[in-house]
């Protein structure tokens, strides 16, 4: 599903952002990506989106390479940023609508989709509304939906519960786990230790760059907890 390969990644400060870290995600993998801020999560997650170019390494989605065929990896995948940057001028349908033209999703697909998946997030009496009067929770739930609407295989989420109440974090973590059940994947960095700790089948632990942590969660952990896992990785230089 994933492979990446020494990755690296310069930024123009000098600052090395990620140091030559490599791992796979395997259909069905619930791989959670921890570490501090700064660390490098957000860097690599964007990477793996085609977001950023990187000076050395590969990354490849379904054995596609990012770099000889985005456009490729891309129609493969679904990128959620901690931060939903938007059209606020569109309703909610409006910029689902615009997602969708851009996928080629089919007007049965879109629709059935939508219909779905605003109802588990309790978002269709938002549908119709503008945009900019939607909460940070509420644009996080439409952004959501828009990463859906063209069923990708891998689901990439930065943070995916920021801004969201209870019962949608509930319901996007059901929305993860019925995406691995279906085949696919989930790729997604988070602060949330505990939730981690019961979802995922898989972590990496990044640390200043570089992977400190890696495998099956159970083998990471020990008989520990992945939160003290976690701190004492983080007090080791």
């Amino acid at each position: 599903m994933l492979r990446i390969e020494n990755l690296s990644k310069t930024y123009a400060n000098k600052v090395k952002a990620v140091d030559d870290i490599s791992f796979h995600i395997e259909p069905k993998d619930m791989f959670g990506f921890i570490g501090h801020n700064g660390a490098g999560k957000t860097t690599t997650l964007k990477c793996v989106a085609g977001i950023l170019e990187f000076e050395k390494g590969e990354i490849y989605i379904n054995g596609k390479s990012i770099k000889e065929d985005p456009v490729g990896c891309k129609a493969d995948i679904a990128y959620v940023p901690d931060n939903p940057d938007v059209y606020e001028s569109l309703t909610g349908i409006q910029y689902l609508n615009f997602v969708a033209d851009i996928f080629k999703v089919s007007k049965h697909d879109r629709e059935r989709l939508t219909e779905y998946y605003a109802e588990q997030l309790t978002f269709t009496h938002a549908l119709g509304d503008i945009i900019s009067s939607y909460s940070h929770g509420m644009k996080q739930k439409l952004v959501i939906i828009s990463a859906l609407i063209h069923s990708p295989k891998l689901l990439i989420f930065d943070e995916p519960f920021t801004g969201l109440d209870p019962q949608a974090s509930f319901t996007v973590k059901e929305i993860m786990k019925d995406i691995c059940n279906k085949g696919g994947a989930v790729f997604f960095s988070t602060h949330v230790l505990d939730v981690a700790e019961k979802i995922c089948n898989k972590i990496a632990i990044i640390k200043n760059g570089k992977i400190a942590a890696l495998g099956d969660i159970q083998s990471v952990m020990g008989d520990k907890s992945l939160e003290s896992t976690f701190m004492e990785l983080a007090k080791n230089e």
